[in-house]
């Protein structure tokens, strides 16, 4: 969603706690290298216990340009902005076991369309973080407002980039 002075407000991928992104157990994300965002920390014991399915959903509207079963990046209609998703920390070891893909790269989809099915609890019981960075790619230092911080939920205000 773009509002009018051009800012882009992206939505949480998934349920969790908002935290800085210096909470990351990854330099990549935590020193802000790709750009800078906001981590969720999701709850493995939410919706059912630790094999709990989730959802991850397009934190913005626009183009799928990257899809991983890991890791995903949307490309705002402006495509100056992409928005990267990251379902966990070296997660990519996992070589896409407990991650259902749920749409195709190169698709147009809206903000909170469902992307990759994926289970928090999972990623935690193969010894990997399940945080998910969800990062405003080469965003400049400063570019973010109103960072969430506490409970989010699918659809819900993470952060709005400048």
């Amino acid at each position: 969603m773009s509002d009018l002075n051009g800012a882009l407000r992206v939505l949480s991928p998934v349920s969790g706690t908002a935290l800085s992104l210096d909470t990351v157990p990854d330099p990549v994300f935590s020193q802000s290298m790709v750009g800078p965002g906001v981590a969720v920390h999701p709850e493995p014991g939410q919706e059912g216990g630790q094999e709990s399915q989730h959802e991850a959903v397009a934190p913005i509207a626009g183009t799928l340009v990257k899809l991983h079963p890991h890791a995903y990046v949307v490309m705002a209609a402006d495509n100056r902005r992409g928005v990267l998703v990251h379902l966990g920390i070296d997660t990519v070891q996992l070589a896409g076991e407990g991650f259902t893909l749920l749409a195709e790269e190169g698709t147009e989809v809206e903000a909170g369309t469902p992307v990759i099915r994926w289970s928090p609890g999972a990623v935690a019981a193969a010894g990997k973080p399940s945080v998910v960075p969800v990062v405003a790619l080469d965003g400049e230092p400063g570019s973010l407002s109103e960072l969430a911080a506490g409970a989010v939920e699918p659809g819900e205000a993470l952060f709005v980039w400048e």
